[in-house]
């Protein structure tokens, strides 16, 4: 694992967009909420989604990192920062074989959530983005703050009653 860049590190690079996010659940598969924090410079994007119908977390977690890349209007450098595990392996080690296996895991099973991976291969070709993990709720403030975007997303999906 890679640590994080220093913010002096950032401030230097001028196209440096730094994602964080965070989906989920409840109860798991229930409804879902995702939520991302995007940082350019002084800028500030905060995003969220969620899903009335059942969803996963799985699925939530990487509607997240998707919504944040297919919103950057222009090729940047990105730094994206995730707790999911399962995101951060899928994009970075276990996609390639996948798709040389036709779209089947290890075991020959047919990869699940194949149409986000898909979405999400498409919106990283057009950045340089890098993958970092970062354990969830252990005060790292843009993570904390995708998580209660996602919270809010939820939220939102299941309108007033919730």
């Amino acid at each position: 694992m890679r640590a994080m860049p220093s913010p002096e590190r950032a401030d230097l690079d001028e196209r440096l967009v730094t994602i964080h996010t965070d989906g989920g659940c409840k109860p798991n598969p229930g409804p879902g909420g995702w939520g991302a924090v995007l940082r350019y410079g002084d800028h500030l994007l905060e995003m969220f989604g969620g899903e009335a119908e059942a969803t996963t977390n799985n699925r939530m977690e990487l509607t997240a990192p998707i919504a944040a890349l297919e919103a950057l209007t222009r090729p940047v450098q990105v730094h994206l920062y995730t707790d999911s595990s399962y995101v951060r392996n899928g994009i970075t080690s276990w996609l390639a074989s996948w798709k040389r296996n036709g779209w089947k895991t290890a075991g020959k099973q047919p990869v699940k959530n194949v149409d986000l991976w898909q979405r999400l291969e498409q919106a990283c070709e057009r950045h340089e983005v890098q993958w970092f993990w970062v354990k969830g709720h252990a005060g790292v403030p843009d993570n904390e703050l995708a998580d209660q975007l996602a919270t809010r997303g939820l939220r939102e999906a299941m309108g007033p009653s919730a």
